[in-house]
């Protein structure tokens, strides 16, 4: 049996004022009535008090025992990791100046956060529109048109009509994104940049052209859709989207369109491969411009290579010019912005005094915040004859001479740590210690949806407040923030870190690895030991097989699954983990979709609404692939084959079940129906599953009656975009 290590003492306050009060009678046996409000009671309940927090401090002990054992593996608790995202910021409408924001502008919401760059705050709106493809019956329909336009221009080949759609217009990503190849024409998103009012637009043209030579930068936040359709599919470095950033110019009377490619000073997407911030470079005010875009001054408004024809006539009015993204590689868009720019949930302080060196050996200071960002950390010791010098921050002082001006920083308790002159510089007596800069903060509390962050309190480049009201749109959720480790938490990995080292060797320490990861979000992680995942090839040498499945809550489908970011984030952290000659791949889950048609009778008295919801619950539970999955209830294990007579077993316990008639089980197929699955020796049904394979309860049917297999679930079918060639031809959509 395992010992438990037992608290030095657990007494409580109850038990200690027990104690006193039953040795009463030994005592002083003349106090027979030691009753509530008595002085002398009083007084035993003062140490009745006392002991209980002396034996608290000593309890606290091995608490203490466990940190120290912790540093001295060099392993010391993770601080909260913050959560990111992106905003885009619109200025006061009634104004057309620019103001050149500083970093580190407050954005106010359920948590705090704060811009990571500068940005130059365009007196703009950026409205993005796309030439969506015609359907079959929509192009069938305009097909006289179309051919009357051929003739018309002496065209070579019959156009293709297209109607213009605003994407993105709520402010908020689209999951499923616009397809540049398939879901356009010309794959090309267009940004409109507009005046905020009608009649600003000399002046905005002015401002973004940055009239006495000051060239004007757009920031233009870009979410790139990364779903991965395939689960298996290699997640190793993305190759960048070949693309274009263009601008349109003025026009001469001939209204033929003119475009500059735009120069990219800072691309945060990595080639538009992640979300992020890429900042063009504006060209000069006289000439920026747009073509007609009202078919009364161009005939051929919004044909051929012209910008997508707007008939709203206010956006017509407001219009300043066109910016183009053409992607000529495979790219899907969720959410496409200007004035943007990345955060995350910290807060910044600087010239933060901590106290006077008192010229003893390892001193400590505490900061007046934990959860330390050490990337941004810096700290400077007044020196004699030097002034404030910034000293270097070590993982461990032990390793350095004493010559060196260095100290530790904890950063999850943001505890500052200095030499003793044999293993770092003491700092002088008498000398102020002091935080040149630093962040702190995250959490869990920084996972916000979309639409959560309103407010903002920034600064320009001189450090002045800015007093123009600013609009906050936050398109995306913020994620990646996690709570600070435990110390419970930080014990248990301890025999883990012991066997792994930080090293991934055997499969265990794979899987315990990737569990560890700050702020990921994973859920369950498997481990398939010689599989290779693209070509499903068991018993592969050198291969290892990672996969992840995210955190969900509920029970409701769809199945969590792995996106590209989770994916990207764990193969890149074991990958510097993982031996050289390994070959990693992590990869999502392959699911196997499945329905239920259930007959049961109902007990009387019980609704049959209400208990056919029970059921459908249990055995969502019962297949789900996370806790309370599966017959452990830690998730439905890979490869195990689905049975009818299970499923008949976890429904015959649901209250309110008098008798289970019949489960049918059906498989879904690729062509979106589902085919029952027959009855095998031992008269029940079986969805057999592949080793690298999970169930995915679709669908469920619950019928009163003697039989469910009839019943299939029911299941919907969406059309497939269609899409063209040829001359791109604006068609006014019909409007029901």
């Amino acid at each position: 049996m395992p010992l438990q290590p037992p608290a030095l003492d657990d007494r409580s306050f109850d038990q200690l004022l027990q104690d006193l009060l039953a040795s009463i009678p030994a005592h002083t046996p003349e106090w027979s009535a030691p009753q509530q409000g008595d002085p002398g009671r009083t007084l035993l309940e003062l140490f009745a008090w006392l002991g209980d927090a002396l034996l608290y401090r000593a309890n606290l002990v091995p608490e203490k025992q466990r940190l120290t054992f912790l540093k001295l593996l060099g392993m010391p608790m993770q601080p909260a990791a913050a959560a990111a995202g992106l905003v885009s910021l619109l200025g006061d409408p009634a104004t057309t100046t620019v103001i050149s924001l500083a970093p580190g502008a407050t954005i106010s919401g359920p948590a705090p956060f704060e811009t990571l760059g500068g940005l130059d705050l365009l007196p703009i709106l950026g409205e993005v529109f796309r030439k969506a493809p015609l359907s079959q019956d929509d192009q069938a329909e305009a097909l006289p048109l179309l051919s009357g336009l051929q003739a018309l221009y002496k065209l070579g080949t019959r156009p293709t009509g297209y109607y213009t759609q605003q994407v993105f217009g709520n402010d908020l990503a689209d999951p499923a994104g616009v397809d540049l190849g398939t879901d356009t024409l010309d794959q090309s998103l267009w940004i409109a940049l507009l005046a905020p009012k009608v009649g600003q637009n000399a002046a905005v043209v002015d401002a973004i052209g940055g009239k006495n030579a000051v060239q004007r930068v757009l920031n233009v936040g870009i979410v790139p859709a990364l779903d991965l359709p395939d689960p298996f599919a290699d997640v190793g470095p993305r190759a960048a989207v070949t693309h274009t950033w263009q601008i349109s110019l003025k026009t001469d009377a001939s209204n033929t369109p003119h475009f500059e490619e735009l120069t990219v000073f800072a691309d945060t997407t990595q080639g538009l491969t992640r979300p992020g911030i890429v900042r063009l470079g504006l060209p000069p005010a006289e000439v920026i411009g747009a073509p007609a875009n009202d078919v009364g001054t161009d005939a051929q408004a919004g044909v051929g290579t012209k910008p997508p024809r707007v008939d709203d006539l206010d956006t017509q009015q407001r219009l300043v010019t066109w910016v183009r993204l053409k992607a000529t590689t495979a790219l899907r868009v969720s959410w496409i912005g200007v004035n943007a720019v990345q955060i995350d949930q910290r807060t910044s302080r600087k010239a933060l005094v901590l106290g006077v060196s008192d010229g003893t050996a390892g001193q400590t200071f505490l900061l007046p915040s934990s959860q330390i960002d050490v990337d941004s950390f810096m700290l400077d010791v007044d020196m004699p004859g030097i002034g404030a010098q910034l000293w270097q921050r070590v993982d461990d002082l032990a390793t350095l001479p004493g010559a060196v001006t260095a100290y530790t920083l904890d950063p999850e308790s943001g505890l500052v740590t200095f030499g003793d002159n044999l293993r770092g510089v003491i700092p002088p007596q008498g000398r102020r210690v002091r935080v040149r800069s630093m962040r702190s903060g995250g959490g869990a509390a920084g996972n916000l949806p979309p639409a959560m962050l309103k407010a903002i309190a920034a600064s320009d480049q001189t450090g002045k407040p800015v007093t123009q009201a600013i609009t906050v749109r936050q398109p995306i959720a913020t994620t990646g923030g996690a709570d600070a480790e435990s110390l419970d938490a930080a014990q248990k990995r301890i025999p883990a870190w012991l066997r792994h080292r930080d090293r991934a060797v055997t499969a265990d320490d794979y899987r315990s690895l990737a569990e560890s990861i700050p702020g990921a979000g994973i859920g369950r992680v498997e481990v398939l030991p010689l599989f290779k995942p693209q070509t499903r090839t068991p018993n592969v040498p050198g291969v290892v097989s990672v996969m992840v499945i995210p955190l969900k809550d509920g029970v409701q489908p769809p199945c969590p699954r792995a996106d590209r970011p989770l994916l990207v984030t764990t193969v890149s952290f074991l990958n510097q983990r993982k031996p050289v000659a390994a070959e990693l791949y992590v990869i999502g889950t392959e699911y196997v979709g499945i329905g239920l048609s259930i007959a049961i009778e109902v007990l009387a008295g019980f609704d049959l609404r209400v208990v056919s919801q029970q059921v459908e619950d249990a055995l969502r539970r019962y297949l789900w692939p996370l806790s309370p999955g599966g017959t452990l209830q830690t998730g439905w294990q890979l490869g195990r084959t689905v049975r009818s007579l299970e499923l008949e077993v976890i429904v015959s316990q649901v209250q309110g079940v008098v008798e289970v008639n019949g489960v049918q089980i059906f498989r879904y197929q690729d062509d979106r129906t589902y085919v029952p699955v027959g009855s095998n020796a031992s008269l029940q049904q079986e969805v057999t599953l592949k080793g690298y394979q999970l169930p995915e309860l679709l669908k469920v049917k619950v019928v009163a009656g003697p039989d469910g297999s009839g019943v299939a679930p029911a299941t919907s079918l969406e059309p497939e975009p269609d899409s063209g060639e040829g001359v791109a031809v604006p068609v006014v959509p019909k409007v029901c």
